[in-house]
């Protein structure tokens, strides 16, 4: 656990909601959605990538997921420390999914610009909240997706930092890491629009690609037994 005492931690471990119309609504919806479910087998957790599997992977999360009791928890523009208030507010009570995807940290680069140390706290933050909540939980971190067109730009290079760091997060016991950013960037690195149209949203036709990069761990993290 941490000994930083919360007036000197850095942002990404500040437990607090989004200042948004819609944010604490959709935390509402999210809440009731997972208490009508009565079954929830696998969450994915995470920003605006991550919500986006109910619009523009809305079709793959119906082939992929919905049959497996899915919950999606991502949340347009949140950053570790949203994810951390929402884990604290109920979002993940109740349930013991056997696997939970978590992509969490892009909003952090990219709004704010923390410091690749910091977000990689956050994260970890995250990953410790989730073992205390969700102790029969295999995680699933996925690496942050890359980000602007070319691999030199400044937040390109900052979400590789994050991921040089999270990835030694993973116990391969309950934490797994997975790097499936190559199937997003072409022979010399680079990010296309076809791809991602605003180099950090992947576009419709990504999610299918998405959903079998991860398929492997997912279907092998959910038929194996916690330790």
């Amino acid at each position: 656990m941490f000994s930083i005492c919360e007036s000197e931690a850095p942002l990404s471990l500040q437990s607090t909601p989004q200042d948004t119309i819609w944010w604490l609504p959709r935390h509402e919806e999210k809440l009731s959605e997972k208490e009508s479910m009565g079954r929830v087998d696998l969450v994915f957790l995470g920003d605006s990538i991550t919500q986006a599997w109910e619009k523009e992977g809305a079709g793959v999360w119906e082939t992929f997921y919905k049959p497996r009791h899915a919950l999606n928890i991502g949340f347009n523009g949140d950053r570790t420390e949203h994810v951390l208030w929402r884990l604290e507010h109920g979002e993940v009570a109740d349930i013991q999914p056997k696997l939970l995807v978590l992509l969490i940290g892009t909003n952090n680069s990219g709004h704010r610009m923390d410091k690749a140390e910091d977000t990689a706290l956050g994260v970890k933050r995250i990953l410790e909240v989730l073992a205390e909540k969700l102790p029969h939980t295999k995680i699933l971190l996925l690496a942050l997706f890359p980000r602007s067109a070319k691999p030199t730009q400044k937040l390109r290079v900052l979400n590789e930092e994050v991921n040089q760091i999270i990835q030694s997060y993973a116990d391969d016991k309950t934490v797994f890491f997975l790097n499936i950013n190559h199937h997003f960037l072409d022979a010399s690195g680079r990010l296309t629009n076809n791809v991602m149209g605003d180099f950090l949203h992947p576009n419709a036709n990504q999610y299918q690609i998405v959903a079998e990069a991860i398929e492997p761990s997912v279907q092998a993290l959910m038929s194996t037994k916690s330790s």
